[in-house]
């Protein structure tokens, strides 16, 4: 289930696999409320905050939907200060908060995808002083204009902008036409590993969408996929670091697994394309053809066998999908980048023992891909 999904509905999977009822503990600040003891919707029941619950488990969902508008704000902070940072935050004008987040942690990462309403999130000096992170927090703006106030100056940020910043310096942050965003935090110790020692006393904007480089895409596009997975690939977290490291560091200290992460996904996102090469996709991750190759053999492959594995992977899903049951296996093929078709029915047939005809009608009969 995707973020917009749970923002409409209000419709919250089990935060807790193997706890009766999916509980998960939310904190929040003493107070009077709409809610009852400050509980706040989980799973369509009712979770009271003064119960002892297991600790969230890795992957978890938080909606204001079905809370009491005058308590939404403060379940919104709490929720964030378990999940994600500890924020002060306030709307801009009268209107209920609306604001759903999910979020996804591992050892040393935390992920989430926040969607909201109009509104400002603050850590100024005294709030920091008595709600410490000791993190690095990257946002990257996926839709709506915001700003970012610092000692040194402000910021805006447009979609296809992230901005990267130390957590417990001062900060303002403002959405006027709302949010959605995903949120990385990287404990401040590992960033200064990851980075070569980079003192981030300013924040550092950075592009991540069309045109930007191949790590900061892939980083972002790596962020959002795991988030909105059910199972989440074991070596998510692994590649995340690797990847953020080449942009914290300005690509300056790029890995072997982080280019080879830049390049599967510059590969998936040309795979179309039939003139696709070694030369491009190592040009567009910025190393050398050989190194490209360095970091393929490190996983057991080669550019080549990788790119024509991915294109029969992608063109037996697509002779399956009933979307595309007008589409001839010559219009399939060459949407995932074969010029011939005879080349594609035949190394096709060498990868799954099937044709692409027997594939499509198998799929017919309602037979599962193995």
């Amino acid at each position: 289930m995707g973020i917009s999904e749970v923002f409409r509905d209000g419709v919250l999977p089990s935060l807790a696999p193997g706890v009766p009822g999916g509980r998960a503990a939310i904190p929040g600040r003493a107070g009077s409320g709409g809610d009852r003891l400050g509980q706040t919707r989980v799973d369509g029941i009712m979770a009271s905050q003064q119960n002892d619950l297991p600790a969230l488990p890795r992957t978890f969902r938080f909606t204001t939907q079905g809370i009491a508008p005058v308590s939404r704000v403060r379940l919104w902070e709490s929720h964030n200060a378990k999940a994600l940072i500890s924020l002060d935050i306030r709307t801009i004008d009268e209107s209920p908060l609306h604001a759903a987040e999910v979020n996804l942690q591992f050892p040393s990462l935390r992920l989430a995808q926040v969607q909201g309403t109009a509104q400002i999130v603050e850590r100024s000096e005294s709030f920091i002083r008595q709600n410490p992170t000791d993190v690095v927090a990257i946002f990257f703006a996926l839709a709506g204009d915001a700003f970012f106030y610092h000692r040194g100056g402000h910021e805006s940020l447009k979609p296809g902008q992230a901005i990267m910043y130390d957590a417990d310096l001062p900060f303002m942050r403002g959405f006027a036409e709302g949010l959605h965003e995903l949120v990385l935090t990287v404990p401040r110790p590992l960033f200064r590993e990851l980075s070569g020692g980079t003192a981030l006393n300013r924040p550092v904007r950075f592009d991540f969408g069309t045109g930007a480089g191949p790590q900061a895409q892939q980083l972002a596009r790596m962020i959002r996929a795991a988030l909105a997975s059910e199972q989440p690939a074991d070596d998510v977290e692994d590649t995340v670091l690797e990847l953020f490291r080449s942009v914290a560091s300005g690509g300056i200290a790029g890995s072997d697994a982080g280019y080879l992460a830049a390049a599967k996904g510059y590969i998936e996102r040309h795979l179309g394309d039939p003139a696709l090469s070694t030369a491009e996709v190592s040009a567009a991750v910025g190393i050398s053809e050989r190194q490209l190759g360095r970091a393929f053999a490190a996983a057991g492959l080669t550019p080549g066998r990788y790119v024509l594995g991915l294109r029969l992977d992608h063109g037996r899903a697509l002779l399956a999908s009933p979307a595309a049951e007008g589409l001839g296996v010559g219009e399939i093929a060459a949407r995932v980048g074969f010029l011939s078709q005879n080349y594609f029915a035949r190394t096709f047939k060498e990868r799954f023992n099937a044709t692409p005809l027997q594939t499509r009608k198998a799929a017919r009969a309602g037979v599962p891909l193995e």
